[in-house]
């Protein structure tokens, strides 16, 4: 038996209660405020720049760039101080824009800077950038879910399926509260969730499986209260070791690793909860029962 005695079970309606809200609000941002997708997806420029000089600062790079008609820009302080990420979409295909930018930005600011990095992708690269994003994505749920499928018990199935989209759903939901970007690194964050929400969640089922043989006639309930605290010290353990180091490339990866870094501690934060409040109330409302398995295990 398990050292740990929590009653999770209690807190089964509670938390579906509030689980439900929060993802019918994620669902509502979606619709109605949608997400920011980057330069990957929508198509534009990007240009890294660091400063030299201390008078270069984000104001008079916008006072710069408004008299360039390039359209929406957007700066941001970018990892040090003299650093910035200007973004912009471009109208035209222009093989001169860059050095047309450098020429503006030397009779505003001087030459007390420099391009790190200038990346340019079109509008027909971005849409295919922003397909193969969404082809991976269920790519990736479809193969987990026909796994899971065959895997477990249907009743098994659906919890494991309802606490993958609750992850994703979530994930995704608080990316568009706060227009925070969304890119390929973001992309391939939402991937490895997946991955991680399947991976705890099957830990618990498989041991819910192990219990329903070993104690018959016990009500899924206590069943599976006894099931999350038997594999608690493994979900403690995990999410913890993962979490410090997803905090460490969060505060330490510089900005380039954040949107990454910052999906990666939601997605396994939501994935810890979902795997225990998610998940096994499902079992508990499909009536999950030792003949749940006979029945399986005969056909």
């Amino acid at each position: 038996m398990s050292k740990y005695s929590i009653q999770f079970n209690k807190y089964y309606k509670f938390f579906n209660i509030l689980s439900t809200l929060l993802v019918i609000v994620s669902l509502i941002l979606l619709i109605f405020k949608g997400l920011n997708f980057g330069v990957d997806f929508k198509g534009g420029t990007l240009i890294e720049l660091r400063a030299n000089d201390k008078q270069i600062t984000i104001s008079s790079l916008r006072s710069a760039f408004s008299n360039m008609d390039l359209g929406d820009v957007a700066i941001k302080k970018f990892g040090k101080d003299s650093d910035f990420l200007i973004k912009f979409e471009k109208k035209e295909n222009s093989k001169t824009l860059i050095q047309d930018i450098k020429k503006n930005l030397n009779k505003t600011l001087g030459e007390g800077y420099e391009f790190r990095r200038v990346e340019n992708v079109g509008p027909k690269v971005s849409a295919e950038l922003l397909k193969g994003g969404l082809i991976a994505i269920a790519s990736a749920l479809g193969a987990m879910l026909f796994y899971i499928w065959i895997r477990f018990e249907w009743q098994f199935s659906i919890g494991a399926i309802v606490a993958l989209f609750h992850d994703v759903i979530l994930t995704v939901g608080v990316f568009s509260l706060f227009s925070l970007e969304i890119n390929l690194s973001i992309v391939a964050a939402i991937l490895t969730i997946v991955g991680y929400s399947m991976n705890d969640t099957v830990v618990i089922f498989d041991r819910v499986r192990e219990n329903l043989k070993k104690f018959i006639n016990t009500k899924i309930f206590e069943l599976t209260n006894i099931s999350i605290n038997e594999t608690l010290s493994r979900t403690i353990i995990t999410s913890t070791t993962t979490l410090l180091a997803l905090f460490s490339i969060f505060i330490f990866g510089g900005e380039i690793l954040k949107g990454f870094s910052l999906a990666m501690i939601l997605g396994v934060i939501f994935g810890t909860y979902s795997s225990i409040f998610i998940a096994n109330p499902i079992l508990v409302f499909l009536n999950v029962s030792y003949k749940t398995i006979v029945k399986e295990e005969d056909k």
